[in-house]
């Protein structure tokens, strides 16, 4: 034996610096990283900010399909090898410090180096459960606790750490998108997060621990507003007197 000592492969320090194949970028607020329809050749890892993925329709609509911190990779469909034009749109919504690796390089370091293989493996895994969250909520929960959620997500409750109260900025056009609801009803429903203490917003959006009772325990005052309250336009009046009426 020689002496000399085989450095482990960290994932992270990997990802922190720019190489052969990777380039650090910064993008200034909304700003795309890349295009729907552009070429899918490279996978993006987030180091700091928000951006958000969009997708446009063959009418035009633009609808936001994900909401992306620091930690995640993005653009990883370019990877599968059949996907060779984007399918989305990613764009900074905050400025953003991202790493930029080319396919064949990110081909490379998946194939022979383990470590970052299994650290890439753990964040679709997470991202899989994450999206079936998504599907589950969209299907069986009313539009106000999908709103919850997506604030509480924005503020990184359920990861590590101190989640962050005040959220990147974001419009009510964009929370509508995502819950699938209209803008009117997304300010309804913040006006009333508002007024029962769960948020606060002069600009940006301050998230309080207490919103998590409405995803968690479903504790909203009983005049839910996801449904009005229908009154009965003839109250205590005998049925004799409520058919003269009608004639």
């Amino acid at each position: 034996m020689d002496g000399t000592k085989t450095i482990a492969f960290d994932p992270i320090c990997y990802l922190e610096r720019a190489g052969l194949g990777r380039k650090l970028i910064r993008f200034k607020a909304k700003h795309t990283f890349y295009s729907q329809g552009g070429p899918a050749d490279s996978v993006f890892y987030i180091h700091s900010g928000r951006a958000k993925l969009t997708v446009v329709s063959k009418k035009g609509k633009e609808a936001t399909v994900s909401l992306l911190a620091a930690g995640d990779f993005v653009g990883e469909e370019s990877l599968a090898g059949t996907a060779h034009l984007r399918i989305a749109t990613a764009r900074a919504i905050t400025t953003c410090m991202v790493l930029r690796i080319e396919n064949g390089e990110m081909h490379r370091v998946l194939h022979q180096e383990h470590a970052f293989s299994d650290f890439f493996m753990k964040f679709m895994l997470a991202r899989g459960i994450r999206t079936q969250a998504d599907l589950i909520d969209q299907l069986f929960n009313s539009s106000e606790r999908r709103l919850a959620r997506i604030l509480l997500l924005m503020a990184d409750y359920g990861k590590s750490g101190e989640p962050t109260a005040l959220i990147p900025p974001v419009t009510q056009e964009t929370l509508a998108e995502m819950i699938g609801t209209t803008r009117s009803r997304v300010s309804f429903f913040m006006n009333r997060f508002r007024k029962l203490g769960y948020i606060d917003y002069k600009g940006r959006i301050r998230v309080h621990k207490s919103l998590l009772n409405v995803v968690l325990r479903d504790q909203l005052p009983q005049e839910n507003s996801s449904r009005p309250v229908l009154l009965d336009s003839q109250p205590n009046l005998p049925d004799s007197v409520k058919r003269k009426s009608l004639t």
